[in-house]
């Protein structure tokens, strides 16, 4: 992979998350009920940001 098309992935990541997860209330109240463990699972897998950060994951390798 060339590193400018990595680069550019990697910002579109740091956007993302910037965007969308920095203050989601959602993983602060499931981090708060149900411990940082079972947030951080929840935004793997069930959050539709974390689906996009996974797709742009698989882009990376």
């Amino acid at each position: 992979m060339k590193p400018s098309v990595r680069k550019e992935l990697l910002s579109q990541v740091e956007g993302l998350m910037n965007q969308y997860c920095n203050g989601c209330f959602l993983h602060k109240y499931i981090r708060k009920a149900d411990g940082r463990r079972a947030a951080h699972r929840f935004c793997i897998s069930q959050c539709t940001v974390g689906e996009q950060l996974r797709e742009y994951g698989k882009k990376l390798d």
